[in-house]
C-alpha cells in the first residue's frame, strides 16, 4: 500500500512538473500582463468597468468587513501553529485574499457578467475580428469598439455554481501550509480559471463540449499558465475587480491571436513565446 501511494505521488509530481514546464514555455502567463497594458491604453474599454464601480465597491466593502469580523480570529489561531509570530500578519493577508476571491466570484455572477462580456467583445472588435463577434451579438456601425456592440444573442459567462464554491473551500486549507500550500492552491485554481477565461470565445466559435475539451487539452500548459497569472492578479486585495477586467482583455487578445492564426505550437503569439524565452 505504501509503495502504491509513493508511486502515485511520483506520477502526480512528474505530471505537475511537465504541466509547469509547458506553461512556462508557452508564455501564456504574459497575456494577463498584456491585458493590463492594453486596457490602460484604450480608454473606450473603461466604460464597462466604470459603469459598475459603485455597486462593486459597496459589495467589496461589505464582504471585507464581514470576513474580518467573523473569520480573522479563528484563522489567526490556526496559523499560530504554522506561522508562529507572523500569524497575525499571515491571517490578515489570507482574509484579504479570501475576500478578494469572494468579491470576484459574486461580482462576476450578479454584477459584472455583461460588462465583462462587453469588454471581451470590444477587444475582439478592436483587433479586427468583427466576423467572430457577429456570431454572438449584433455589431453596429461607427464609434469606438464598445459603442459598436449591439444586442447579445446569448450570455456566455459561467455563473457561480455551488460546485465551484465547494471546490474553492476544499482547496482553501492549503493556504495554511506555508509557501508550498499556497503555490499548490494557486496552481489548482489556475488550472480551472485558464479555460474558463475563453468561455465566450468557445461560444462565439459555436464549439461543442468535445471540441472545447480537445482544444483545452491541446494547450493545457498554456491555459494553466494564463490561469495562474490571472488568479494571482485577482487575489490582490482591493484591486481584484480591476484585474478581472484586465484578465478578460488578456483572454480576448489571446483569442484574437488564435483566430488570426498568429500562434505557435504552444498556442500563443510568437512574440510572446520569445518574451517567455528571455525570461527563462
Amino acid at each position: 500500500m505504501a509503495e502504491r501511494v509513493k508511486e502515485v505521488a511520483v506520477e502526480e509530481a512528474d505530471r505537475l512538473k511537465h504541466l509547469t514546464s509547458d506553461a512556462a514555455r508557452s508564455g501564456a502567463y504574459l497575456y494577463p500582463i498584456r491585458g493590463i497594458a492594453y486596457f490602460l491604453s484604450h480608454k473606450s474599454l473603461w466604460k464597462p468597468l466604470t459603469s459598475k464601480l459603485a455597486p462593486t465597491i459597496t459589495l467589496g466593502l461589505g464582504i471585507t468587513t464581514f470576513m474580518f469580523v467573523f473569520t480573522y480570529l479563528p484563522q489567526a489561531a490556526v496559523m499560530a501553529f504554522t506561522s508562529g509570530p507572523l500569524a497575525a500578519i499571515s491571517a490578515g493577508l489570507l482574509v484579504l485574499s479570501e475576500s478578494s476571491t469572494l468579491i470576484t466570484i459574486l461580482s462576476k455572477t450578479f454584477l459584472i457578467e455583461d460588462a465583462l462580456t462587453d469588454t471581451f467583445d470590444g477587444v475582439l472588435l478592436s483587433k479586427n475580428t468583427t466576423d467572430l463577434v457577429s456570431q454572438g451579438r449584433q455589431v453596429q456601425a461607427g464609434g469606438d469598439p464598445i459603442a459598436k456592440l449591439g444586442k447579445m444573442m446569448k450570455k456566455p459567462l459561467v455563473k457561480f455554481t455551488p460546485k465551484a464554491m465547494i471546490r474553492y473551500l476544499m482547496y482553501l486549507p492549503l493556504n495554511f501550509i506555508p509557501v508550498v500550500g499556497t503555490i499548490v492552491f494557486v496552481l489548482l485554481q489556475g488550472k480551472r480559471t485558464g479555460p474558463a477565461a475563453h468561455t465566450r470565445y468557445f461560444q462565439l466559435k459555436h464549439w461543442n463540449k468535445d471540441q472545447q475539451e480537445k482544444h483545452i487539452e491541446q494547450y493545457r500548459g498554456a491555459y494553466t499558465g494564463f490561469g495562474v497569472a490571472a488568479v494571482l492578479f485577482e487575489l490582490i486585495p482591493v484591486a481584484s475587480i480591476f484585474f478581472a477586467f484586465t484578465n478578460t482583455v488578456g483572454a480576448a487578445l489571446w483569442a484574437a491571436d488564435i483566430e488570426q492564426q498568429h500562434i505557435t505550437k504552444e498556442g500563443t503569439a510568437p512574440k510572446l513565446r520569445e518574451q517567455a524565452q528571455k525570461a527563462e
